[in-house]
């Protein structure tokens, strides 16, 4: 495996601006995940990287070379579509060989056998090798696309939403599945998704992109307890950070400039009315069995926190609000430093 530079990477379509500036660094065995919406730019930054598209400005270094000019089939990377791209009328075993057989690569059949069936083992479908691609589930398919890049060795794995096609149950399950195939062998792995539940089980690291700048890059924990914008901080978390305007919360001490205040689920509890000066009226409640989803009515802004399913709550009934640790913004969207 292999690490991936990117130097101040631009890249502009007519009026649009795709890539911004972007610098980022993919280390060896990383798995890296870009999170964002659709015209975040993830795309686009995989698609320089392969070299399907050329940088305005700026380089890509693989391994320390400069390929920012070289063809895409000069790059060794292998690259995992949204869609399956598997050949119908062929077999698995010819699908999963077929990038070991290609002129540019041609490897001794022998070769391609062992390699072919080690990827098949690693995915679970070993006994799916005499199928044609017609004949598999959504999910084998899928298993097939990945086995496909896995069987090559390539310096880096390019990976662009290749679940977000699947259903729930299926998601869940590959999520797991590439996460293990990742540790296993140690694979160079840079994933585009706009699924944050993705990015959060999944990635080393997380690179949260927005209209074509890269705004912030970490840990997950580090992204969820350390967002440095109000923008982050929603791209994370289930249900999402709460964003209210500071003048609502008026009630309470903010730090110099505070515009607005978020507050995540653990941020905020509830309990029976007892002098308290922050009080919301419950509007609803979801029971997902080991915990409540509570959404709250604060001076006309809906909130959501968690209860204990032991709780009696019930629509209208007032509650006692307590803030603790909640994260502070500017009125640029910009973290501010707790007060001490």
């Amino acid at each position: 495996m292999s690490d991936v530079m990117l130097r101040n990477i631009s890249k502009r379509f007519g009026a649009v601006e795709a890539v911004r500036e972007l610098s980022l660094a993919v280390n060896d065995g990383e798995f890296l995940v870009l999170l964002g919406p659709s015209g975040a730019g993830k795309t686009t930054t995989l698609r320089l990287i392969t070299g399907l598209e050329r940088p305005d400005t700026g380089s890509v270094m693989i391994s320390g070379r400069d390929v920012t000019q070289d063809p895409p089939g000069s790059r060794d990377i292998a690259f995992v579509f949204q869609q399956y791209s598997l050949y119908p009328h062929l077999t698995v075993f010819d699908n999963l060989a077929f990038p070991l057989r290609s002129p540019a690569r041609r490897v001794a059949e022998p070769i391609i056998r062992k390699r072919v069936e080690q990827t098949a083992e690693l995915l679970h479908i070993a006994g799916k090798l005499n199928n044609r691609a017609t004949r598999l589930s959504g999910g084998e398919m899928q298993r097939v696309a990945i086995g496909r890049a896995l069987v090559r060795d390539p310096s880096i794995y390019l990976m662009d939403e290749p679940l977000s096609s699947l259903d729930a149950k299926l998601r869940a399950e590959l999520r797991l599945e590439l996460k293990r195939i990742q540790l296993e062998v140690g694979a160079t792995i840079l994933y585009v998704t706009h699924d944050q539940v993705e990015a959060m089980t999944m990635a080393s690291r997380i690179g949260v992109m927005k209209d074509g700048r890269l705004l912030q890059v970490g840990t997950p924990r580090e992204m969820y307890e350390n967002p440095s914008s109000s923008y982050v901080a929603s791209r994370l978390g289930t249900p999402q950070i709460n964003l209210l305007p500071a003048s609502l919360m008026s009630d309470i001490p903010l730090p110099r400039g505070t515009q607005t205040v978020g507050i995540r689920t653990e941020h905020l509890q509830i309990a029976a009315r007892n002098g308290g000066r922050l009080i919301g009226r419950v509007n609803r409640v979801e029971h997902l069995g080991e915990q409540n989803h509570v959404h709250l009515d604060y001076r006309g802004q809906m909130l959501v926190t968690l209860a204990d399913p032991h709780q009696p709550l019930q629509s209208g009934q007032e509650v006692e609000m307590r803030l603790t640790n909640p994260l502070y913004f500017d009125a640029a969207g910009q973290r501010l430093d707790a007060m001490v």
